[in-house]
């Protein structure tokens, strides 16, 4: 006779991965926001463990209709991520390498086409796959003086491997991210707003940075604004961005179509006719 086996599954409605090693991702939501911590001191470097709990959180994020902004931070107040874990690479065959290489790549891809607006938090230094990472959030802010960043990866003899190439020639330009990525070095988060890397920097200690980046995402989420225009308007730009001009109209005609018919359309409108403050619901 069979025996019916009991599938945990998330609030959500989706099946949990089992799970019976070190947690590396914590997950948790404060008001409309889901807040992603890489905890793996002390550098918060990544394994293809991290790289799997990241995927089932953002997954968890996607699903969870309550998340309206995506948080990305590190534990501690020195590293938001080093990158790869090295001792890890050093112990695994190039077979193994180029599926744990694969897998990043597909996990910052879902995080990249996710249609919610993510922030990665650099509570410190982001350098190697940690840059990589925060380039797949839509914006990049950071903790003044917290740290270093660049992608440094030519010193080992490899090249930035988890979208780094792609992503910063994007960001700043193939001339630059060219002489970024093969003179290896290291800058100030400073420089990095300057090269248009880094969207803006705050001041103040751990907590307060934490603080502050709380704050700024919450002004993306109901009542404030639209959640749905707010994660439209990100799969315009990102979709939008790789495809021919006509086709990216096209795609933002039926996005624009889709939120005509949403109610924060409806009282978006209202609210601009009768000189008062919208209260968006997300739907």
């Amino acid at each position: 006779m069979a025996t019916e086996v009991q599938v945990q599954q998330t609030p959500f409605g989706r099946e949990e991965r089992p799970f019976d090693g070190k947690r590396v991702i914590n997950h948790s939501v404060d008001g409309h926001v889901a807040i992603l911590e890489m905890c793996d001191p002390p550098a918060n470097t990544y394994t293809h463990e991290m790289m799997r709990q990241l995927d089932e959180a953002i997954l968890n994020a996607r699903f969870d209709d309550k998340v309206e902004v995506i948080v990305i931070t590190g534990a501690g107040e020195k590293f938001f991520s080093a990158g790869a874990n090295i001792a890890m690479l050093n112990s695994v065959t190039p077979e193994f390498k180029y599926y744990f290489c694969l897998h990043a790549n597909e996990t910052l891809i879902r995080l990249e086409q996710t249609p919610k607006l993510v922030i990665a938090a650099l509570n410190g230094h982001c350098v190697g796959g940690g840059l990589e990472i925060a380039m797949a959030c839509d914006l990049r802010i950071a903790r003044k003086d917290s740290g270093k960043i660049g992608l440094p990866e030519v010193a080992l003899g490899v090249l930035p491997g988890t979208g780094g190439t792609q992503r910063l020639a994007r960001l700043v330009g193939k001339a630059r991210a060219l002489e970024l990525m093969v003179s290896g070095r290291t800058f100030s988060f400073e420089q990095a707003q300057d090269y248009g890397m880094v969207t803006d920097i705050y001041e103040g200690d751990a907590a307060s940075f934490r603080e502050q980046i709380l704050d700024y995402a919450k002004q993306f989420t109901s009542p404030n604004k639209a959640p749905m225009a707010v994660g439209h308007i990100k799969r315009s730009v990102q979709t939008g961005a790789e495809i021919p001009l006509d086709t990216a109209l096209a795609l933002e005609r039926e996005l624009q179509s889709a939120l005509f018919k949403s109610q924060d359309a409806k009282e978006g409108l209202c609210a601009y006719n009768e000189k008062r403050r919208a209260k968006f619901i997300g739907k």
